[in-house]
């Protein structure tokens, strides 16, 4: 298996509202039978509604909602932009999970949750630059002594 994510899908309980939600972010995606796509970077966003990606894995879902053991991230350029995120995510009527603050790593993050529960981190570390198109390079620590 090659080591590389092609696509994150997040089962949603109304899609119209989830689709809402992610517009009022800044994303942008398209709607083909019933299904948002949205391009990421290097990988897409799909949502989805829940039922059909349930069924589609052969998953039964109990339909109760909590931690999953999973965070969606995204690296931001400065503390500033992390604040900015967490707001209009929370005008779009996202939870704070966790207010954004400085992290252990000398960074700067906070976390919020969609409508459908998915957790997200929005994170600023100065030991992972970002390219110009926000591509996201894992540093050498082994150079790093």
């Amino acid at each position: 298996m090659e080591q590389r994510i092609s696509l994150i899908t997040l089962g949603v309980s109304d899609l119209a509202r989830a689709k809402a939600f992610y517009e009022h972010l800044g994303w942008r995606g398209q709607e083909v039978e019933e299904t948002v796509f949205i391009q990421a970077g290097g990988l897409a966003v799909v949502l989805w509604g829940r039922d059909k990606l349930a069924d589609d894995a052969g998953i039964a879902d109990p339909g109760t909602d909590g931690f999953g053991g999973v965070a969606l991230a995204q690296n931001v350029r400065s503390r500033e932009e992390v604040d900015e995120v967490i707001t209009t995510a929370t005008e779009a009527g996202a939870t704070v999970t966790k207010p954004a603050r400085e992290t252990f790593y000398g960074g700067y993050a906070g976390y919020f949750t969609d409508l459908d529960g998915h957790v997200w981190e929005i994170a600023w570390n100065p030991g992972f630059a970002l390219a110009d198109d926000g591509t996201l390079n894992v540093p050498d620590f082994s150079a790093m002594g």
